[in-house]
């Protein structure tokens, strides 16, 4: 077009590289998945890790009212509401037969807002 420069000639990103073919014998039997266990198809795993992501929102959210708690023993009374609310999250998620066959609440219960001590 008149009156535009032009830049040179246009350049192409280089084409894409095939990775080197793998060496050694080839690998018997289904392929692997990573072992990422937030890819885990297993409800109670995805269980646990609802229960504990729920229990640690009451941590980051209420940190002052969690060491008070654990200061003055009565952490069950001062977060008796987020944990009720919490319970009916969990089994409206899992659904109330896994929620209440497996400990995976109360483990985190102790875990992460208890710090580790078995109050719950």
């Amino acid at each position: 077009m008149p009156g535009m420069r032009s830049s040179g000639p246009a350049t192409m990103p280089p084409a894409a590289v095939a990775p080197p073919p793998r060496e050694g014998p080839p690998r018997e039997g289904p392929p692997r998945r990573a072992g990422n266990p937030f890819l885990s198809q297993d409800p109670s795993q995805k269980a646990r890790r609802l229960a504990r992501a729920l229990i640690s929102d009451m941590v980051v959210y209420h940190p002052a009212k969690r060491r008070e708690g654990l200061r003055d023993g009565n952490l069950k009374e001062l977060f008796d509401e987020e944990i009720k609310k919490s319970w009916e999250e969990f089994t409206d998620q899992v659904g109330r037969d896994l929620a209440e066959s497996t400990s995976h609440f109360k483990d985190a219960l102790n875990e992460i807002l208890a710090d580790g001590r078995q109050l719950f």
